[in-house]
């Protein structure tokens, strides 16, 4: 277990997450599958070869669900009791096959439960691409979890 209690959050931190990951065509491809989103623009490289990108998009939902995951040691690994919502999502820069990606999480926001028994802490989280300049901004959004306090862990 690596992610961390309640009490460990700090409100204006921001978490430059290690983990990054290298999204390829088969990640792309499962993730439609799996999700039975066949959307051409994911998928059919002649027609994406038609649209504005010029070629296939990554799945932006993917990109998203890839950032959670990319977060999770760092912030909720063994110390969540739940995802409470994910807000404000925004993907401003399309992701492509080959790309890398990498994630930092600001925690903006926490308060104890009623019970004070746990506690709801809120991050925004901004996914970038790596480039050979500037890392550009591909998607973001608030992310509150129920986390579990360290008195409380059982």
């Amino acid at each position: 277990m690596t992610g961390r209690y309640y009490e460990e959050f700090e409100v204006g931190e921001t978490i430059e997450h290690e983990k990054r990951r290298t999204v390829s065509e088969r990640d792309n491809q499962q993730f439609c599958d799996m999700t039975m989103n066949q959307q051409p623009l994911h998928l059919d490289a002649e027609f994406a070869a038609e649209t504005e990108f010029g070629e296939r998009l990554v799945n932006g939902l993917y990109t998203m669900s890839l950032a959670v995951g990319l977060t999770i040691p760092e912030t909720t690994d063994g110390t969540i009791v739940a995802n409470l919502s994910y807000d404000s999502v925004e993907h401003p820069n399309p992701v492509f096959h080959g790309d890398t990606i990498r994630v930092q999480s600001t925690v903006t926001d926490k308060r104890e439960t009623s019970d004070g028994d746990r506690g709801v802490v809120t991050m925004h989280v901004e996914v970038f691409k790596l480039t050979d300049s500037d890392d550009v901004l591909v998607c973001e959004f608030d992310r509150t979890v129920l986390s579990l306090k360290r008195d409380h862990a059982e």
